[in-house]
């Protein structure tokens, strides 16, 4: 009996031992990157001139997914931003666009926007902002349901979408940039009445005036062999210099280019978001408990130069050599304050870009620019002839067409009649590839591949229009300067996905991935549900079985 009752002691030692071991593993803190208008060939092009512990790190430790892709339209930053965090399409989670018409209330609105909230750290409607038009939960909420809200979660991001969507609905709080001329980092009411007194501080400190000065090369700028010319006709610039080249007096600059404003159209941005970032990681304590906690952070000045200077400028591959050391310092700061193995990463982005039309167009390549106004006169233009009324378009935008559904009632119109006509119609104009109708997307059956199914996804049947029309590749709606994205090609859809720490084995696939997919994995990682609209798959290949809180 005495060797029963040491053996049952002994078991209960093991166990209890066990049991205070695993419970540790949960990753105390998940920071969720995406880098606004990362093509995954930039990790490519510029692998050789990536140092040891950014870029490389994450991908030579941690698991990198090489063909993963988004599956819907519009490729944009509020559906990109939603769909990682949700788990799912624009379908399902009513993002489906940056802005659209709501048809409902006959005006366009924002992704963002909201009226029924107050700014807070200005007095600037910039702060009038909340996720109430996302319809689903994030991961991040979940995380929020599952630890009784003790877990927090902190939303960082130049732009507000950025950081108000991967937040979530419960997030502790979401702070974005508000530039102009004040330089703030601001909030709303949505997630609380006052600045707390660590973001006063960070405000009223010069960390934000400091980096109004110039942006040269951070190498020799005859070494950047993988991007084009300095001196092109393809880019923007900013106002007040002639060319569009290095070096940019930001200082000298910045009165003709909105104040402050100036600092998130320059690399200098990503700077100034992970300093703030880290600031919250010191400030919130994150990671800091046995609750995991989440800090969504955004890097938006990537976006920003791409549309100014285009993905093949020399200001692109400058940007992301200076973010692959913003990178390696926010390693270095979470193995300090977090702890080492305490923390899991995944890093992605919102969407692609395609190289500028008129570049293209210049080595032969076919490509251009399509007159949306245009395009919307030869509409109306041709429901006058056919129906006598042209007032039946009445909004073209997003690639979209919405019906005046009370006119069409008053002369007896039929909404498929109309579809299949005006179908039929722009399918026969230049620069038109594909055409799709409301009819189609609801009651012609699931697309199974291409460009279909990416226009399925991304149709939500209550927000979206009656016609959706694809472009040729490499035709966008935009100045024959800079760059831009929107399309279901792969330029547009192939987005990186490196997960790295704790609960992550070591390795790479090719094998195509998307980008709904994120969610369920961090989800299964860390044992709670899926998001409430998720349609993606746990991604387990790459999860530690040991360390996870997959419950498969």
């Amino acid at each position: 009996m005495k060797r029963l009752a040491f053996l049952v002691l002994i078991g209960l030692f093991s166990f209890q031992a066990f049991a205070q071991e695993t419970e540790g593993e949960k990753p105390r803190l998940v920071v969720g990157i995406v880098v606004d208008q990362m093509r995954y060939d930039y990790l490519t092009r510029f692998w050789e001139r990536f140092g040891e512990d950014g870029f490389k790190k994450l991908i030579n430790e941690g698991y990198n997914f090489k063909n993963n892709h988004f599956n819907y339209v519009p490729t944009y930053t509020g559906p990109g931003h939603a769909s990682v965090y949700t788990g799912t399409s624009p379908m399902n989670h009513g993002i489906i666009g940056n802005g659209w018409y709501d048809k409902f209330v006959k005006e366009s609105v924002y992704c963002a926007g909201d009226e029924t909230v107050e700014p807070v750290g200005t007095k600037d409607n910039a702060g009038k902002m909340s996720p109430h038009r996302m319809k689903t939960t994030t991961v991040s909420d979940e995380n929020r349901l599952h630890t009784q809200m003790r877990g927090k979660t902190i939303g960082v991001s130049i732009k507000d979408r950025g950081s108000i969507l991967p937040a979530g609905h419960t997030a502790n709080a979401a702070y974005w940039f508000h530039g102009g001329d004040e330089g703030k980092w601001i909030t709303s009411s949505f997630y609380m009445d006052e600045l707390p007194k660590w973001v006063k501080d960070f405000n009223a400190s010069d960390k934000v005036e400091a980096y109004l000065k110039p942006w040269n090369t951070l190498y020799d700028i005859d070494t950047y062999k993988e991007s084009g010319s300095d001196k092109n006709n393809f880019e923007g610039g900013f106002r007040g210099k002639k060319d569009a080249t290095f070096p940019y007096d930001l200082a000298e600059l910045s009165d003709e280019n909105g104040g402050f404003d100036i600092i998130e159209n320059s690399a200098y941005g990503n700077d100034i978001t992970l300093e703030f970032a880290l600031a919250a990681v010191e400030a919130e304590e994150l990671g800091q408990d046995e609750d995991t906690d989440f800090l969504t952070l955004s890097f938006s000045s990537t976006d920003k130069i791409g549309h100014n200077f285009g993905v093949n400028s020399k200001e692109i591959q400058d940007t992301y050599l200076r973010l692959d050391k913003n990178i390696a310092q926010l390693l270095k700061e979470l193995d300090a304050k977090v702890g080492e193995g305490n923390y899991t990463i995944f890093l992605t982005a919102d969407h692609g870009g395609v190289d500028v039309p008129a570049y293209l167009q210049s080595v032969n390549i076919p490509a251009g620019y399509f007159e949306s106004d245009e395009f919307e006169e030869e509409l109306k233009e041709f429901a006058d002839r056919e129906f006598g009324e042209e007032e039946l378009i009445e909004n073209v935008s997003n690639s979209q067409i919405f019906f005046n559904y009370e006119l069409m009632e008053e002369l007896e119109i039929s909404s498929s009649v109309l579809q299949t006509k005006l179908a039929h119609y722009i399918l026969q104009l230049d620069q038109i590839d594909k055409v799709y109708t409301r009819d189609q997307l609801i009651n012609g059956g699931s697309f199974v591949v291409g460009t279909g199914r990416a226009i399925q996804n991304g149709f939500n049947q209550k927000r979206s229009g009656d016609i959706m029309y694809v472009l040729d590749p490499a035709t966008i709606v935009y100045s024959r300067t800079g760059s831009t994205h929107g399309s279901d090609l792969n330029y547009d859809t192939h987005a990186p996905l490196i997960f790295y720490g704790n609960g992550v084995k070591q390795g790479s696939t090719t094998e195509r991935t998307e980008i709904i997919d994120i969610a369920p994995t961090v989800s299964a990682l860390l044992g709670i549900a899926f998001p409430n609209g998720n349609t993606g798959k746990p991604l387990y290949m790459m999860l530690d079985d040991k360390k996870s809180g997959s419950l498969e």
